[in-house]
């Protein structure tokens, strides 16, 4: 009998969550006997991947020509054919219209992961976002994207399946050394004594990076940037023109012994571990929000706007006492109230502190573990393909 295999398709493997969670379902494919088949057209990220064991076929998927997208269609049903494929699973827009197209003429299952909160301006866009509706099975990553997809487009219910992003338990402050904090701090100048508010995003207009250094001009005229150094963490992905707005208001603010744009972070743990206070800028709604979860597996608070999934990842007031909080949820675009609320963080005593850490880390032990996540994608797996023998990929987490 030929093993499970698994086609993944993803513009590119280079940094963000769908690409992170592409990573992590290869890898619970592999480990539990099946194949694991990539195709991307390039990124960071492929080393890894073909280090677990997946196959890669670089094909230009960013394209959202018409023809290219029915040339990669062709391509794609030409890999499924050569390589045995089960199942496909599309995490992007352009790529799942190729996937869905050999999906179809393959005759094999195909799955999509709903991994942003589109923007539909006009009935054109709208149709073209709709491809991430048509799978057999569409996995939403947070309750706020299924009741959009299900607003949008009337997915019903026993198509759409809530399945949260999830965290490596090793994912935590115990698992990083001091010698990679030490070198982190070191290759952005920050001394050991300063403390670390973190916004670690790609660097685009609706990540918010612009209410935040506006929140940083009223901390440093209030005095209380004195050891506080705020870190914008993420690759511009080719938007330099940003970058440059982002760096002209810094230096025009007088910020730039305080806030530093650090660019592509590759040990983000040991961001994390490092951080005092992550923040989530957005000034549109989130469709998940990793990051969220990530700074609380390090009980490391977090301040966001109470936009798209965030209220479900972070447990703030009114949802909970605030002696059980584990961040703060606040408006959009406003740096007075981040600013006051950046205040309250830092003025936290050592006990709340530890109460908050506590309480968060909890929370994604419970909730968003990696665990959870690769099961609950591969059960969807072994539901579409009941009929053609499919591997009880359950039994890799039952030991």
């Amino acid at each position: 009998m030929l093993p499970f295999t698994l086609l993944q398709v993803i513009p590119c493997l280079d940094s963000g969550g769908a690409e992170l969670s592409t990573l992590e379902i290869s890898e619970a494919v592999v480990k539990s006997g099946g194949r694991s088949i990539i195709a991307t057209q390039n990124g960071r990220l492929q080393t890894v991947a073909k280090k677990q064991g997946a196959k890669i076929f670089n094909l230009f998927l960013t394209s959202k020509n018409p023809v290219s997208i029915l040339h990669n269609s062709l391509k794609l049903i030409s890999i499924i054919k050569s390589e045995h494929v089960s199942i496909i699973h599309a995490r992007s827009r352009a790529p799942a219209w190729s996937a869905f197209l050999a999906a179809r003429k393959a005759k094999i299952p195909f799955v999509t992961t709903y991994h942003g909160a589109y923007n539909e301006r006009g009935p054109i866009k709208r149709w073209y976002n709709s491809v991430m509706a048509k799978g057999d099975v569409v996995i939403a990553n947070s309750k706020f994207t299924a009741r959009l997809v299900q607003d949008r487009y009337g997915t019903p219910n026993d198509r759409l399946k809530v399945i949260y992003r999830g965290v490596d338990a090793s994912f935590s402050s115990n698992s990083i050394s001091q010698k990679r904090k030490m070198e982190l701090r070191s290759s952005w100048g920050i001394s050991p004594e300063q403390r670390i508010i973190l916004q670690a995003a790609r660097l685009t207009p609706w990540k918010g990076h612009k209410t935040l250094i506006e929140a940083a001009k009223i901390l440093y005229e209030t005095g209380h940037l004195h050891d506080v150094v705020v870190v914008l963490a993420g690759d511009d992905q080719g938007r330099a023109d940003y970058r440059r707005f982002l760096n002209d208001l810094i230096c025009n603010a007088g910020l730039k012994s305080h806030v530093k744009l650090v660019g592509h972070v590759s040990d983000i743990a040991a961001a994390f571990s490092e951080a005092y206070l992550s923040v989530i800028a957005s000034v549109e709604p989130e469709a998940f929000g990793r990051t969220s979860v990530e700074a609380q597996s390090f009980g490391c608070p977090v301040i966001a706007t109470r936009l798209g999934a965030p209220q479900e990842t972070i447990l703030a007031e009114p949802r909970v006492p605030c002696h059980k909080r584990t961040g703060w949820l606040i408006a959009e675009g406003n740096a007075k109230t981040l600013a006051s609320t950046i205040i309250d963080a830092l003025n936290l005593s050592d006990e709340q502190r530890r109460n908050l850490a506590e309480h968060a880390i909890h929370n994604v032990k419970a909730n968003f573990s990696l665990e959870q996540m690769k099961r609950q994608t591969l059960q969807v797996y072994d539901c579409l393909l009941r009929n053609k023998s499919a591997s009880n990929f359950d039994h890799q987490f039952q030991n």
